[in-house]
């Protein structure tokens, strides 16, 4: 084989499936289409995220935990139990998988924060705090997911696999996510397999983030830090900055991570060019570089997102109340063969899920705006656009917030 084919740079294969009314899809759906892509991936990373699958302890953080040793389990719920009120806690079920092999400890706690340990902070930012410490300080230890009635599961191994070793078939979700992988630049482990998580955001992504380094750096000044060895975990936390911490629109968020190119800006008219030049300025070390595509999961919907050429390959179909974002038409067809309308999302062009009617389940996870009286854009329109006379968004951008 010629030696320009010795690294395949498109690899990893993503399905995300949810219904807007939020009813129930089981997980053999979702099995069924990430395992269509089995040649996108190697065998060193499969996962999956589900929504909707805790109603009993939706008023819980579901804390989704790995550990090397049990010395890391012992550590990780002696801090936990100090600092949080455990309402249950169990390993999570598996079952025999000949191709699973040496999974590290897996279980699952529901938990909430005691009053007296927030100190000022909201809930969502003290757990986010509690996952930081467990990932960064507790060797062996690894948090998976931990938002509210939602979890994520995932190893090593195909994608397939790692559903019948998790018993995904068993559960029901209103949104699912997968992910297949093929590593290039990262070794592959069970905290390394996507998707990424924080609070109930999840992240499975295509592509490689070439801009890491810098959205590391711009993250760890507001708190977050960067401990699992891989490109995609930056998203994760970016979205749970711009959306949760800033209150920016969903869509407006979609933008900053895929802004438009400066001389595409400089083709803009009026006061839509002076938007995205502060949207620019402001958050140039949120821009995500480099070929990708993505979905990102959340209680309250999701979003599928290209880079801003589109380097990587991302679809989008309709069927009724039923949304599909998938690497590869063929995914979405396995599940849904006659689609009522499928379209291949332009670069940096967000493709929006929504529940609907508007559901409680963001509010139960914890999401604050910056004012609770202003719409997303006052972020960046109340505190820089007065200058340049802005008072709207630009067309096509919505003024509603992300979740909550």
């Amino acid at each position: 084989m010629s030696h320009f084919y010795e690294k395949d740079m498109s690899g990893c294969g993503i399905i995300a499936i949810m219904n807007e009314k939020g009813v129930d899809i089981s997980g053999e759906r979702v099995m069924s289409a990430i395992a269509s892509m089995r040649e996108r991936t190697n065998g060193l990373g499969g996962g999956f995220a589900a929504y909707g699958i805790y109603p009993e302890y939706r008023d819980f953080y579901a804390f989704h935990i790995m550990f090397d040793t049990h010395q890391a389990k012992d550590e990780t719920e002696t801090f936990l139990k100090a600092r949080c009120l455990m309402q249950d806690e169990e390993p999570i079920p598996t079952r025999p998988n000949r191709y699973i092999t040496n999974p590290p400890l897996l279980w699952r706690y529901f938990l909430r924060p005691k009053d007296q340990y927030i100190n000022g902070k909201s809930e969502a930012d003290f757990m986010v705090s509690l996952v930081m410490h467990i990932n960064a300080n507790v060797v062996g230890a690894f948090v998976a997911s931990s938002g509210k009635n939602m979890g994520v599961f995932k190893g090593v191994g195909y994608p397939e696999d790692i559903g019948d070793f998790f018993r995904l078939d068993e559960y029901k979700g209103y949104i699912w996510t997968a992910h297949g992988r093929f590593p290039t630049n990262s070794q592959g482990w069970w905290g390394g397999a996507h998707p990424f998580s924080l609070l109930d955001w999840t992240v499975v992504h295509n592509g490689e983030i070439s801009s890491y380094g810098i959205n590391k750096r711009y993250l760890e000044h507001f708190g977050y830090r960067c401990t699992l060895f891989t490109d995609t975990e930056v998203i994760a936390y970016l979205f749970d900055l711009l959306i949760r911490k800033h209150g920016l629109p969903l869509e407006l968020a979609a933008k900053v991570l895929s802004a438009p190119f400066w001389d595409e800006i400089g083709r803009m008219e009026g006061s839509q060019r002076d938007f995205f030049t502060s949207l620019r300025i402001i958050y140039g070390s949120a821009l995500v570089n480099g070929p990708f595509a993505v979905v990102v999961g959340h209680a309250s919907g999701m979003v599928g997102l290209n880079d801003r050429i589109k380097l990587r390959p991302l679809v989008a179909a309709r069927d009724g109340d039923m949304l599909y974002i998938a690497s590869e038409d063929s995914a979405i067809r396995e599940i849904c063969p006659h689609p009522q309308k499928v379209w291949m999302p332009k670069a940096g062009e967000a493709v929006v899920g929504t529940l609907t009617p508007p559901s409680r389940k963001n509010i139960e996870n914890g999401r604050e705006g910056a004012n609770p009286t202003s719409n997303g854009s006052d972020i960046l329109i109340g505190k820089w656009g007065r200058r340049n006379g802005l008072r709207t968004l630009p067309a096509g951008i919505s003024d509603r917030k992300g979740p909550g």
